[in-house]
């Protein structure tokens, strides 16, 4: 069923709770889903609405024009995204396929929401891969010499497919700081490690030679601070002593998978709000 899912932040006050669905109701709406949270450390205030669009008398764009008065008297940021409009998702990946073919499993299936409308990668190993689910593939390598070239025809891909959203599933490629700040909140990586613990390469042979007894994934938004984005998602699982390296890839690969998968779905949900350096999610 069609639905129009409202997020809001804006500094906190008394009253912006009543205001915002009190404007849903004067019109009719039906709200099926309602949360939000307000942060007291850095008093702003979070809010995500599901309503039925059939039962509201206008779209989107007139929703928009109603709401606006509502919007600066609160000093609200907001937005409003129609369920029958599917984000469009760009994933890049290097040679490593274990989070690319649950991605892309998952859309085929259904179980995400959304159009998978290209693959990027550095090299070809998993064009046949991705061309046999219909997917387009774009090889688009990254010599150390042509960083600078390679980075913009990745961003040229991106805007000309229209992608809303970039899934870096293990992507073994630092973003420049450029293609970082020209899409904020909208380019998802997951790490190998239960962050802020072991960033950078090879995490699981750090995580081995330090001995630990749990090792993790990190969904988070790329920011032009390696692997220091808001976190999305986690998860983690037990180890000893008595496991190998491989052992840890071994789990690893399972973890990545799952936390990479929820946390983009929340992203197309409307779910994940970004509150400075960390994030709300109402799952």
């Amino acid at each position: 069923m069609r639905r129009y899912v409202l997020t809001v932040t804006c500094p906190d006050r008394p009253g912006i709770v009543a205001a915002v669905t009190g404007f849903i109701a004067r019109h009719g709406g039906w709200v099926v889903e309602a949360a939000q949270h307000g942060d007291l450390s850095t008093g702003r205030f979070f809010q995500r609405i599901e309503v039925l669009a059939d039962t509201l008398p206008f779209g989107p764009e007139e929703f928009g024009d109603r709401f606006a008065p509502v919007a600066r008297e609160l000093a609200l940021e907001w937005h409003l995204t129609d369920s029958d409009v599917r984000k469009r998702v760009v994933v890049l990946v290097s040679r490593e396929d274990h989070c690319l073919a649950d991605l892309l499993h998952r859309w085929r299936s259904g179980d995400l929401a959304c159009e998978l409308v290209a693959v990027v990668s550095n090299h070809p190993d998993l064009a046949s891969l991705v061309e046999w689910h219909g997917v387009p593939f774009h090889h688009v390598p990254v010599p150390s010499d042509a960083r600078a070239e390679a980075f913009a025809e990745v961003g040229r891909i991106f805007e000309e497919v229209r992608g809303d959203v970039m899934v870096l599933a293990r992507y073994m490629q630092v973003l420049p700081p450029d293609l970082c700040a020209r899409y904020p909140g909208r380019i998802l990586n997951i790490h190998h490690s239960f962050l802020p613990s072991f960033a950078g390469a090879r995490p699981y042979h750090q995580a081995f030679e330090r001995g630990v007894k749990l090792i993790g994934a990190t969904c988070h938004y790329v920011t032009a601070e390696l692997d220091a984005g808001p976190i999305i998602e986690q998860d983690t699982a037990r180890i000893d002593h008595g496991d190998t390296v491989e052992d840890l890839l071994r789990l690893g690969r399972d973890i990545e998978r799952s936390v990479l998968a929820r946390g983009l779905r929340w992203h197309l949900e409307d779910r994940v709000l970004v509150n400075g350096a960390r994030t709300v999610v109402f799952t």
